[in-house]
C-alpha cells in the first residue's frame, strides 16, 4: 500500500482542522533539492517532532513554513493562510525560534519584547512582556543590554519573543540549544506542550520527544520518509487565550508526494 493510500485509510471518517498543510512543497538551491516535494498535514493543536540527520532538510522546511524563504515549487497553508501569498496576517499567527535568537542586542530584554509587541499590535503588550520576562527568569536582567546576556539567557528571551503574541503555530529549530535543564523545562511548558498551539519542532533530543510530542515527521535527503502516528478527530474545546481548537489527542500525519 502506498504512503498516500495508507494515510487515506488511516484518516477515513475522521474530522479535524488542518493547521499546516503542505502539498508538493520544495526548495532547491542551484538545482539541488533541500526540501524535495513533501506533502503532509498537521492537525490543529498537534505537537510534532521533526527528526532527521544533519542536512536532511529540517531547517529549510521550517524556514519555508515561516515565510523566511520562498518555495521553488508546491504550496502550503499555514494557520489558514496561503504560504506563497503570505502577508503580515500570517506572521502574526506564527511564532519562530531558530538557530539565531532574532533579537536586538543593543535593546534591553524589556525593550525587545515591547518592540515585538508593537509589531504584533498586542493590546496587552506591556503586561504580556512583564509576564514572560518573569516566566523565563529574566525579570532581574530586564533593563540590561541584551548583548551582555549569556547564550542561555538569549535563548530564554528568544523563547519569550516566539510565544509573546500567542501564536497559533510555533515553528522551532533545535530550540533546546544553549538551555540548561531549567530552561528546557521552561521551553516545554511555554512552547512545546502549550495547549491548543500547533507545534513543529526540529530536535536532536530524541530522549525528550516522548514527553511532549504527539507525532513525528522524519526527513531524509529532503523527503518525508516516516510518519508513525494517526490523525484523530478534533475536539470542540478552545484553549484559553484564543487560538485554534485543541485536539483530544493531537497528532500529525505525513505523506510523500510521488515523483
Amino acid at each position: 500500500m502506498s504512503a498516500r493510500a495508507a494515510t487515506a485509510e488511516q484518516t477515513a471518517g475522521a474530522t479535524f482542522e488542518a493547521s499546516v498543510e503542505a502539498t508538493g512543497l520544495g526548495k532547491s538551491y542551484r538545482g539541488v533539492a533541500a526540501v524535495d516535494r513533501v506533502s503532509f498535514v498537521l492537525p490543529a493543536g498537534s505537537r510534532t517532532a521533526l527528526l532527521g540527520a544533519n542536512g536532511a532538510g529540517k531547517s529549510t522546511l521550517l524556514t519555508l513554513l515561516a515565510t523566511l524563504v520562498a518555495p521553488t515549487e508546491g504550496s502550503a497553508q499555514v494557520a489558514g493562510e496561503d504560504l506563497v501569498k503570505a502577508g503580515p496576517e500570517l506572521r502574526r499567527r506564527i511564532g519562530v525560534m531558530g538557530h539565531l535568537p532574532m533579537l536586538y542586542e543593543e535593546l534591553t530584554p524589556a525593550e525587545n519584547l515591547r518592540f515585538f509587541a508593537r509589531l504584533y499590535d498586542l493590546e496587552d503588550g506591556a503586561e504580556r512582556s512583564t509576564e514572560l520576562l518573569r516566566d523565563v527568569g529574566l525579570w532581574g536582567r530586564r533593563d540590561e543590554p541584551t548583548g551582555v546576556l549569556s547564550r542561555g539567557m538569549h535563548q530564554r528571551l528568544a523563547l519569550a519573543r516566539a510565544v509573546l503574541h500567542r501564536p497559533r503555530v510555533l515553528l522551532l529549530d533545535e530550540p533546546e540549544t544553549g538551555l540548561d535543564a531549567e530552561g528546557v523545562e521552561l521551553l516545554e511548558r511555554l512552547a512545546l506542550a502549550a495547549p491548543g498551539t500547533t507545534v513543529l519542532a526540529a530536535t536532536h533530543r530524541h530522549e525528550r520527544v516522548e514527553g511532549w510530542a504527539t507525532g513525528r515527521l522524519v526527513l531524509d535527503r529532503g523527503r518525508v520518509v516516516e510518519d508513525a502516528v494517526e490523525r484523530r478527530p478534533a475536539s470542540t474545546s478552545t484553549p484559553a487565550g484564543g487560538g485554534e481548537p485543541a485536539l483530544a489527542s493531537a497528532t500529525a500525519t505525513a505523506t510523500e508526494t510521488p515523483r
